[in-house]
C-alpha cells in the first residue's frame, strides 16, 4: 500500500511540474489582492503559485475520492493473489481516472463559483476561497460519518454548530479521511469474503487428498479469477466504487 501512495505522489508531482508554467502564465494576468496587504506583484504570484502545487498530492489523495479507490483496488489484488498484477501504475492510473469522473461535479460547481470569476478579475482570491469551500465541504460532508464528525469536533473543542455545513474545514478534512479509511476497509472486507472460501475449500481438497506439499494458492488462483472473470468483476467492482459516491 505505500508503495501505492508513493507512486500516486510522484506522479503528481510530475503533472505539477509540467502544469507550472501554464498556471505562471495564468499568474501574470490574475491581480491577486489579500486584505490587508493589497495587490500581489506577479513574480510573488508565481511564488506562490508554485508552492500551493506541491499540496496538490495531499489534497487529490485525501480530499477526494482517490483514497477510498485506491484502497479497495489494493484489497482486491491482494485477495486474488497475483501479488504485482494489476501493476502499481495501471491501478493509479484507473484511481486518478475514476477520482476525475467522481469529482467532476464539484469540480464544475468550484469552477462556475470561483475560478472562473477570478480569472476574470470579478472577486479576490479570499471571495473565491469562499465561494469555492461549499461544494468540496458538501462533497465531503455526504461521504463523513456524524461519529467522526463528532469526534473531531470534540478534540477540537469546536463549537457545536446548527448544521454540518457551518463546521470549519479543519475538523471537515481530518473527518472525512477517517470515514474514507474505514470505508474502504470495509469494502475490502466484503471483497475477501468469497476469495478465502475458494482458499478453505481448495486447501482442504489438498489436505484430505493428502498433497502436504503443494501450495494451496498455486491451486486456487485460477479459480479465483475464472471467478472474477466470469462475474464480470472489474465492471462491478468499478460500479459499486462510484455509486457508492452518489
Amino acid at each position: 500500500m505505500r508503495r501505492v501512495l508513493v507512486t500516486a505522489a510522484a506522479t503528481l508531482a510530475v503533472w505539477a511540474a509540467l502544469a507550472a508554467p501554464v498556471l505562471a502564465q495564468a499568474a501574470g494576468n490574475t491581480r491577486i489582492d489579500i486584505d490587508g496587504i493589497g495587490a500581489i506583484s506577479a513574480p510573488l504570484q508565481v511564488v506562490l503559485l508554485l508552492t500551493l502545487l506541491s499540496f496538490i498530492p495531499a489534497i487529490l489523495m485525501t480530499m477526494t475520492a482517490f483514497t477510498r479507490i485506491v484502497i479497495v483496488f489494493h484489497f482486491l489484488r491482494q485477495a486474488l493473489g497475483t501479488q504485482e498484477a494489476p501493476s502499481n501504475q495501471i491501478l493509479i492510473g484507473l484511481s486518478l481516472f475514476l477520482t476525475v469522473f467522481v469529482m467532476a461535479p464539484v469540480g464544475e460547481q468550484v469552477n462556475q463559483a470561483a475560478v472562473q470569476p477570478l480569472m476574470n478579475d470579478q472577486i479576490t482570491v479570499t471571495q473565491a476561497l469562499e465561494r469555492g469551500t461549499p461544494p468540496l465541504r458538501g462533497f465531503m460532508l455526504k461521504q463523513t460519518r456524524e461519529t467522526d464528525l463528532a469526534l473531531f469536533v470534540e478534540l477540537g473543542k469546536v463549537p457545536r454548530p446548527d448544521t454540518p455545513d457551518a463546521l470549519p474545514m479543519r475538523v471537515v478534512i481530518p473527518a472525512f479521511i477517517l470515514s474514507e479509511i474505514k470505508t474502504g476497509f470495509q469494502m475490502g472486507f466484503y471483497l475477501f469474503v468469497p476469495f478465502l472460501l475458494i482458499d478453505l475449500v481448495v486447501s482442504t481438497t489438498l489436505l484430505s487428498m493428502g498433497m502436504l506439499q503443494l501450495p494451496p494458492a498455486m491451486i486456487s488462483l485460477p479459480f479465483k479469477i475464472m471467478l472474477f472473470v466470469m462475474i464480470d468483476g472489474w465492471n462491478l467492482l468499478v460500479s459499486s466504487l462510484v455509486r457508492s459516491f452518489l
